[in-house]
């Protein structure tokens, strides 16, 4: 848009100032309802847009713990491994100390024992000796079934031949017992 001299100008040429300026202004006008009605018919697809991201940002997020329950998993699973493979050494060890040997083999067995026991406390594995609780199925594998003497209660647990293990709440060895009748 031009600078017009006000005091200089014709009425023929205001005229035409005034008509350039109607028809810009029109012209302005009709681009803004074009933009306007482009912005309308493109919020649908914004919106699709939108609904598509956050379901990514989601499905990612959703990802990202599977994955890190997978990986948990895992470690835990090759922990449990171990552990068991090691745990053929604590039963050795028991029934290297319940023999009839002498003192001082005896004490060094015992205290290899202990060492075994702390290594195992430490990464959080407890021993399932369950001799006179009820027999759970859960925690116990009944290998058979004995008399009671006078005072036992049926379904309990007599004697354990294998002791079981279980890390944190997970059993990692069942405990093998003889239950009551």
């Amino acid at each position: 848009m031009k600078d017009i001299d006000f005091e200089n100008i014709t009425l023929e040429e205001a005229k035409e100032e005034l008509k350039k300026t109607l028809e810009t202004k029109e012209a302005l006008e009709k681009e803004n309802e074009e933009l306007l009605k482009e912005i309308e018919d493109l919020k649908p697809k914004a919106d699709e847009y939108k609904d598509k991201w956050i379901r990514n940002v989601a499905e990612f997020d959703n990802y990202k713990k599977r994955n890190a329950k997978i990986w948990q998993e895992a470690f835990i699973d090759g922990k449990v491994d171990i552990i068991l493979k090691a745990l053929a050494i604590g039963d050795n060890l028991e029934r290297a100390i319940a023999m009839d040997i002498d003192e001082k083999t005896k004490e060094g067995l015992v205290l290899l024992y202990r060492q075994f026991n702390d290594i195992l406390t430490g990464m959080e594995v407890t021993e399932i000796n369950p001799v006179g609780e009820k027999f759970d199925p859960l925690y116990h594998e009944a290998v058979m079934q004995v008399e009671g003497a006078d005072g036992e209660e049926s379904d309990n647990v007599k004697q354990v031949f294998q002791k079981g293990y279980q890390l944190k709440d997970k059993v990692i060895r069942y405990a093998k017992v003889s239950v009551i009748k």
